[in-house]
């Protein structure tokens, strides 16, 4: 088996199962991305796509199909999401090996080798 580059939990797919199951779109994959800004520089990106693009690297996790831009596949090695409820609600969490600072809402990260354009919070 290869090495993933984004690893779901199972509680975090079973949560994403739910969420495409309610979703009005036509959503097959599950993309993870990076994108530029956040207080720290870069933010990740989760969202639901219909169809896999050619550069896009695809991996299959406790049945989603999860997509990853081959671009952003080095910021993103290693990264774990999972899932966690509380009596406060739940959410996703989402750690990132590569990221060496991140903001205190935890949502923008930089690492040593992309700073990504850090933008008010």
């Amino acid at each position: 088996m290869s090495e993933e580059i984004v690893i779901l939990t199972e509680a975090a797919a079973l949560q994403i199962k739910e969420m495409m199951k309610e979703s009005e779109e036509d959503a097959t994959f599950l993309r993870v991305a990076v994108r530029g800004g956040g207080c720290s520089g870069l933010s990740y990106g989760m969202g639901f796509a219909a169809e896999k693009e050619e550069q896009d690297v695809l991996s299959e996790q406790f049945g989603i199909q999860l997509i990853v831009d081959q671009n952003d596949s080095a910021i993103l090695k290693g990264t774990k999401i999972d899932y966690k409820q509380s009596m406060m609600g739940g959410g996703f969490t989402i750690d990132n090996p590569n990221a060496i600072a991140s903001c205190g809402c935890g949502s923008s990260f930089r690492t040593a080798k992309n700073a990504g354009s850090p933008e008010e919070c």
